[in-house]
């Protein structure tokens, strides 16, 4: 039977969204200028409103929030809102009656459940909202990990491509319910915490290229592009049960086994676009007030996709807000990733902000204000805020100066060797006034860029497959071929590509500060020098775990290193390093080379509550160097020597044997930790 109402009451203008009460539903939805709103109701089997309740402004209006309470609606009913008002892009108004639009505080966007079955940009379809999608769970006691920052170990990670390969052999592929069937392989790999990739509704077909290669079509793979900040994507459950549900499994199901879930939101630009882009949702309700507008009505681009959210207008900074805390109580995830996060100090103008409030209202707010924070500290506008991001001394940031620094150390560039030493120390000089080495994210590789292994095989970005002439993706990726571009099949590139590997996981598991890994690099995983791979739903993005068994050696170094960073709490200090916390050394002891063109350096670290020193040396020249020790009462023991084949390229503590003399030569392109007793 079709619902008609047949009581329609005043309702409350807050909160906002769809709320349920005894009784019925408060509907509340904000619009500044619209002169008139009708809420749309579908029976979930129908296409067209079953009904449309016009709100008289004189009753169902309070200020710019326009709402009612209907009694006995059924819960499972979609809606959504037409909107009526003036049509004038010049003022930065795009009203339009004709369309029906998503509620921003909708909890579940009504969408296909199939990957790839989402429409192309139809400009028809109609994006409705589940009036109350939410089910009984039982969290079972689930609390958050709680886990100290500085003890992190992130990985991130893509929810379908983890699972969406044939070879990983899990019931519920590409999706929450798959990742649950490889948490023991994330324990074992030693990490425990989990950055997803955007993981709210967006329309994976909205990327109308195709592979030019292939002729296959291209999809909106990452997932950039958000169409509604509270609702998980529909096609990432696995259609048995509601995605809203299975998404609370997989996170109970890490809790369990003590790994944090790290959300990568984009809070920055939408899938509206600009002027040419689709009106779903914010455009449509009030797009003045959601976006960032110049003269004359045309969009603020800071976020490289064609619009810039108003971040910090009240309405929009209370829907970000809402939309944080609605994942932190509702769903327990523990913390967020913030996607170009300089975008959120921008002003109404587009001018950066020094006390910017919706920064202000996140790090104080009592829900939120526990949670991991972490900023992506800049945009595609220019604005570069890494170690001056304006968080109050709470939030981390990822430290894109220390991964360009690391991958040029590495990789042999001159005049790199003393900014290394800063970045691998913890990076004082960003976070030294009023932050902690752990504010510092630390990374060699993410989604966007050169994987590790590609890091060491091209030189140049070959992105002809994303069907933009290879025209897109950064040129700056600071990597080097070790002698020539792409794959091959010469024993000696492929040895020292796999050290040049070792070398770059090495220095990060060595460094002060919060390690961030990137789903694939444990076995060198390639996209053949694809370095923005956004557009491709294949093995070029997907997990490979039949090469993953393929590469068991690389895999057993990687592993290790991370269980050796674990072992070491010298490496994963509370506060920076001091005098008496650390000695540089160069080739000989105590007399590290600063100069421009050095391309050797090591330090020994004291652990102050343990009888042990590491003593850590890189040497990233062509030629073999042989270091001079640090005298030390007892001898060294060697522990990583990259240049040494598996499995003594790295070894167990039980399995340490001293070395003999008082030098070490070190060959081209090599790294070292020896470890010695005190007692």
């Amino acid at each position: 039977m079709v619902f008609q109402p047949e009581k329609i009451e005043r309702g409350s203008p807050l909160p906002f969204g769809a709320t349920t009460s005894q009784g019925g539903v408060n509907f509340a939805v904000f619009s500044e200028n619209a002169t008139a709103i009708s809420l749309c109701l579908f029976d979930p089997a129908e296409t067209t409103p079953c009904c449309e309740i016009s709100l008289d402004p004189k009753i169902h209006r309070t200020g710019n929030m326009w709402h009612c309470f209907l009694p006995d609606v059924p819960l499972s009913y979609h809606y959504g809102y037409r909107v009526d008002g003036p049509y004038d892009p010049l003022k930065g108004h795009f009203f339009d009656n004709r369309r029906i639009l998503l509620d921003p505080y909708a909890k579940q966007v009504v969408s296909p459940f199939e990957w790839g079955a989402s429409r192309a940009r139809d400009s028809t379809h109609i994006h409705k909202g589940v009036i109350d999608p939410k089910e009984p769970f039982d969290w079972e006691g689930d609390t958050h990990p709680n886990l100290a920052l500085k003890e992190l170990i992130i990985y991130e990670m893509h929810v379908r491509g983890f699972t969406q390969d044939s070879s990983s052999q899990v019931d519920d592929r590409g999706s929450f319910l798959g990742i649950i069937e490889k948490i023991p392989y994330l324990k074992s790999l030693g990490i425990n915490a989990v950055e997803l990739l955007p993981l709210f509704e967006f329309n994976e077909r909205n990327n109308l290229n195709t592979d030019p290669q292939t002729g296959e079509p291209l999809y909106n793979y990452w997932g950039y592009s958000t169409i509604n900040f509270f609702s998980p994507m529909n096609r990432f459950g696995s259609g048995k049960k509601s995605p809203l549900v299975e998404f609370k499994e997989l996170v109970k199901a890490l809790h369990g086994a003590g790994i944090e879930v790290i959300l990568d939101v984009v809070y920055n630009h939408t899938a509206e676009g600009n002027q040419e882009g689709p009106l779903l949702s914010f455009k449509g309700l009030e797009n003045s007030v959601y976006y960032l507008l110049g003269p004359g009505g045309d969009y603020y681009n800071f976020s490289g996709c064609g619009n810039t959210v108003n971040c910090n207008h009240p309405v929009v900074r209370e829907l970000i807000r809402d939309s944080l805390r609605y994942w932190v109580q509702e769903m327990h995830v523990d913390g967020f990733r913030f996607d170009l996060a300089s975008i959120l100090v921008r002003s109404n103008e587009g001018a950066p902000l020094e006390d910017p409030p919706i920064v202000e209202a996140i790090t104080l707010d009592p829900v939120l204000s526990g949670t991991k924070l972490i900023a992506e500290a800049w945009d595609a506008g220019g604005l570069y805020q890494v170690g001056t991001f304006p968080a109050k001394g709470t939030w981390a940031e990822w430290n894109g100066k220390y991964r360009d620094c690391v991958r040029r150390f590495i990789k042999g560039t001159d005049g790199q060797l003393g900014e290394f030493a800063t970045r691998i120390s913890g990076s004082q000089d960003l976070y030294g006034h009023g932050r902690l080495p752990h504010h510092s994210i630390n990374f060699i590789t993410a989604h966007d860029g050169f994987t590790l292994a590609d890091l060491v095989s091209y030189n140049e970005k070959h992105n002809e497959a994303n069907g933009e002439e290879n025209r897109d993706g950064t040129q700056d990726n600071a990597s080097w071929n070790c002698g020539i571009e792409g794959e091959s099949d010469d024993l000696a590139f492929s040895q020292l590509r796999e050290r040049q590997m070792k070398n770059l996981h090495l220095a990060l598991m060595v460094s002060q500060g919060v390690p961030m890994l990137l789903m694939g690099d444990e076995y060198g995983h390639t996209k053949f020098g694809n370095n923005n791979s956004w557009a491709h739903d294949s093995r070029l993005n997907w997990f490979q775990w039949d090469t993953l068994e393929m590469r068991k050696e690389f895999f057993r170094f990687y592993q290790m290193c991370i269980d050796f960073r674990k072992q070491h709490p010298v490496l994963t200090r509370a506060r920076f390093l001091g005098p008496g916390d650390i000695t540089w050394h160069g080739i000989e002891p105590e007399k590290p080379d600063w100069g421009a063109q050095s391309r050797f350096i090591a330090c020994t670290l004291p652990d102050p509550l343990s009888p042990y020193s590491l003593y850590i040396a890189f040497n990233t020249s062509p030629e073999e160097v042989t270091a001079h020790l640090p005298h030390a009462g007892n001898p060294w023991h060697l522990l990583i020597y990259t240049a040494n084949p598996s499995p003594h390229d790295i070894v167990e503590e039980r399995d340490l044997k001293p070395i003999e003399g008082s030098t070490f030569k070190l060959a081209s392109y090599s790294a070292l930790v020896l470890k010695v007793f005190s007692e």
